[in-house]
């Protein structure tokens, strides 16, 4: 069977809801292996689609690892998880020392791969010189005047198609172009079925060696639950099925009556004479959106961002995919907005995750770790 698996999470990494190991036994898998070994004997810039959960990460490892730049760097980046004021910076370097040596992480990532994941949540302005540096292979670091010479290969991630995104103004089209050189499209968990149980057998073994627990398979009546569900969630959610199955499974066998699946279940809408008119809904947002702007406050658009996610979220009843997917954002942006205000709690695993404004020091000290920079 052939296995690739995500390296061991670093402590400055936001939680996310990425795959951690992918397999490919079904024949879509097999296709979608080819084609990454095809993208990865090139150096084009890579663009990789596909809902959450699907292994898009470990796909943008696997090209970086069957290509040329095997021996430089792979760094990724969340680029729903940079700050929106800090993110120029952080990509691309300061001249007054906001980042490390003022070194941003194009630099950082010379010679080698830079892994933007959920590259549609960039600010406008960033995209405007992420496009400069795939045309012209040269970046100026924020304060500078000067470009410098770039030899970074890019490979991007969405889980939103970035067409629906730019159609609405917030993607830049000419950018879209750029990065689709060379796309590789990732099928959702449910149309490869043939993975779904060499992945859970992979997951039976791996967390039963973590809790120490003897060996253990899964019964017939697992087996058929398995390859019914829909695995909204794709392979993230079936890792924490298993998880979940082998704290409360007997007698070395998980069966059907283990795996705690869930459905999200479609919200009835309000009848329609109930409902106001979109045009007048429209008018009262664009309203209070100019009282706002005309009361001098600062971070309009932010606190404004972060209202919308906040309503939609309430109005999912707290559930982060339907959220993402009303809204046509990923995930991570929206578990980005909502994380400072304690409206969307940390894992009980992990640590707090740290405000927005302290994103910047944990991805310089990411970097300087990567690189083996002094503090």
């Amino acid at each position: 069977m052939r296995l690739l698996t995500l390296p061991a999470p670093e402590s400055t990494t936001p939680p996310t809801e990425r795959a951690r190991a992918l397999v490919f036994e079904d024949p879509r898998s097999q296709q979608l292996l080819q084609r990454v070994k095809q993208v990865a004997s090139t150096d084009a810039v890579v663009l990789i689609s596909g809902e959450t959960g699907t292994g898009k990460e470990i796909l943008a490892r696997h090209v970086h690892e069957l290509g040329a730049r095997r021996a430089r760097p792979f760094i990724a980046v969340n680029c729903g998880a940079l700050s929106p004021s800090l993110a120029d910076a952080e990509l691309f370097g300061h001249e007054q020392q906001i980042c490390p040596r003022g070194r941003g992480l194009f630099e950082a990532a010379e010679g080698g791969t830079l892994y933007l994941d959920e590259v549609g949540d960039l600010p406008l302005g960033v995209q405007t010189r992420l496009l400069r540096v795939l045309q012209e292979r040269e970046a100026v670091r924020s304060g500078a005047r000067r470009a410098a010479p770039v030899d970074v290969r890019v490979i991007a991630a969405t889980s939103v198609p970035l067409e629906s995104v730019a159609a609405v103004g917030r993607f830049r089209e000419d950018l879209l172009t750029r990065l689709s050189g060379a796309p590789v499209a990732v099928p959702p968990l449910r149309e490869r079925p043939g993975d779904i149980l060499p992945l859970a057998r992979y997951f039976v073994g791996l967390h039963g060696r973590r809790s120490g627990s003897p060996p253990c398979g899964l019964a017939s009546s697992a087996v058929e639950r398995l390859l019914a569900h829909a695995w909204p969630g794709n392979i993230r959610e079936l890792e924490q099925v298993i998880r979940q199955a082998l704290l409360v499974c007997r007698a070395g066998r998980v069966t059907r009556d283990d795996l705690r699946l869930t459905a999200v279940q479609p919200q009835a809408p309000a009848p329609a004479s109930a409902q106001p008119t979109v045009d007048g809904l429209i008018a009262t947002l664009e309203t209070t959106i100019a009282a706002l702007y005309e009361s001098g406050i600062p971070g309009v658009h932010e606190r404004v961002e972060e209202v919308v996610i906040r309503a939609v979220y309430r109005r999912c009843e707290r559930n982060l995919g339907q959220t993402a997917s009303r809204l046509g954002v990923s995930r991570d942006l929206v578990r980005a907005r909502l994380m400072p205000s304690g409206e969307l709690a940390a894992p009980p695993t992990s640590e707090p995750p740290a405000p927005l404004s302290r994103r910047a020091g944990e991805v310089r000290a990411a970097v300087r770790e990567r690189l083996d920079v002094p503090s």
